[in-house]
């Protein structure tokens, strides 16, 4: 890892703990090791680093995303690709994905647009999985727009509960998110 991969990744767990507007250039290159000037050898602005984290977490979700949609596998299978992508992400990037809710309110100009339209075509396509779902006869047909955003919602938090449980086996996390979400649409169907 090199001293701007270090910044940033220090960076993301510091904004998720004091939040971007309360963490300071002296903060960053405290929890780095080195001084504040020092930081502007490696990065620009505090408002760089927060487009960097959210720019390529939001990047992450949408190509994982596009990437599940190319098939045509049944929408369960989807969602379920879905949910691994969640909690793969979730594992690796906690802290990053800690910022996604929040935090994006501080993007600025092009940054801004560009987050938008990441989390715009993800959520297009996420609700284009559950439509389908619903449309073949394997979802239950409730609200779409409740039902995007009540699984979306549990996926989002997802960092928030796993980061006081990291101990819990990844493969009972899968196949309990399964449960809850995939099982929760398809159950009970006439």
């Amino acid at each position: 890892m090199n001293r701007k991969e270090d910044i940033i990744l220090k960076a993301a767990r510091l904004f998720r703990k004091k939040g971007f507007s309360s963490s300071s250039m002296r903060d960053i290159a405290g929890s780095v090791g080195i001084e504040a000037p020092s930081l502007y050898n490696h990065i620009k602005s505090k408002h760089e680093i927060l487009e960097i984290i959210l720019l390529e977490i939001a990047e992450d979700f949408t190509n994982g995303m596009n990437s599940i949609c190319e098939s045509d596998k049944k929408a369960s299978q989807l969602l379920k690709e879905i949910i691994d992508l969640h909690i793969t992400l979730t594992i690796k990037k906690t802290d990053q994905i800690g910022l996604l809710t929040h935090e994006w309110i501080n993007l600025t100009g092009a940054a801004r647009e560009k987050f938008l339209k990441l989390r715009n075509d993800y959520e297009l396509n996420f609700k284009k999985v559950i439509e389908k779902g619903m449309m073949e006869g394997e979802f239950k047909k409730l609200h779409i727009d409740l039902t995007l955003f009540s699984t979306l919602s549990t996926l989002r938090w997802l960092y928030a509960w796993y980061k006081s449980n990291q101990d819990m086996d990844i493969d009972r996390l899968r196949s309990d998110m399964y449960t809850l979400l995939v099982d929760g649409l398809t159950q009970g169907l006439d």
